[in-house]
């Protein structure tokens, strides 16, 4: 019997690679997806030191035939998949008015569509798996609604509501399900999104995800949704019971705008 394989999105860097490094740690082989081919081979030759193979397939995920032809190179290589981590995602800030449309439908596109039919379409095969595991990575953003990261946060309560949807409906199968929702933290996010405005909230590490990921799985995913850091969990859980009123403005203030 082979090596279990898991799939990771977003895997050139942040915490993408790190959840490739854990899984191949834990004796799985790689499936590693991005859209930076030269990352993601570096990443398959340091895999290659920990015993696992290292599948590199560059997609764009941002396009419909990003995600088909991702889909396609996975039959046409019988990569059977027991683990699925969707990372891939960014931000973007900003008024909403003042956003590019066309920046908007790839955040769209890539947090929300892409995770979506890749779950759907790999989600039988993870049920069949001996151990399946679905691992969607949200945000501390998808407990409240974001004023200047509006688009950013409603695709990450998306994420969290999906997954959490998912969680219930597998109850009684070998699937783990998991939301894992980090705060700030120090990759290449604020980069990407063009602004570190938003790093607001208890500073976390890879590590610190991925290690709280690996726990909760081991324990049987007991719960959907775990939030990494506690003053991050604090906070997020606060939001959720303060008048909506109240905790925009909260946030309008935490992002920069007043």
């Amino acid at each position: 019997m082979g090596r279990p394989i898991a799939l990771v999105t977003g895997a050139s860097s942040g915490f993408g690679a790190g959840f490739a490094r854990r899984f191949a740690a834990e004796g799985y082989d790689l499936v590693l997806v991005a859209r930076r081919e030269d990352r993601l081979r570096a990443l398959a030759d340091e895999l290659a030191g920990l015993g696992a193979t290292g599948h590199v397939l560059p997609a764009d995920l941002s396009t419909p035939d990003g995600i088909a032809g991702l889909l396609t190179q996975l039959s046409e290589q019988r990569l059977r998949i027991d683990a699925l981590v969707n990372n891939a995602g960014f931000g973007t800030y900003g008024i909403f008015v003042e956003q590019d449309p066309a920046r908007i439908a790839e955040e769209i596109a890539v947090n929300v569509t892409a995770l979506t039919m890749l779950t759907r379409a790999l989600l039988p095969q993870l049920l069949a798996a001996p151990a399946g595991i679905l691992l969607n990575v949200s945000s501390t953003a998808s407990y409240q609604p974001g004023p200047n990261i509006s688009v950013y946060a409603a695709t990450k309560a998306y994420v969290r509501f999906l997954t959490e949807a998912i969680w219930q409906e597998s109850k009684g199968t070998p699937l783990r399900v998991l939301n894992i929702a980090p705060g700030p933290s120090q990759t290449e996010f604020f980069a990407v999104a063009g602004s570190d405005a938003f790093n607001v909230g208890q500073q976390i590490t890879t590590e610190d995800v991925v290690s709280l990921a690996f726990s909760e799985l081991a324990k049987g995913a007991k719960r959907p949704s775990r939030i990494v850091g506690r003053g991050n969990a604090f906070q997020a859980m606060a939001a959720r019971f303060a008048p909506t009123k109240l905790t925009l403005s909260v946030a309008d203030k935490q992002l920069g705008r007043e």
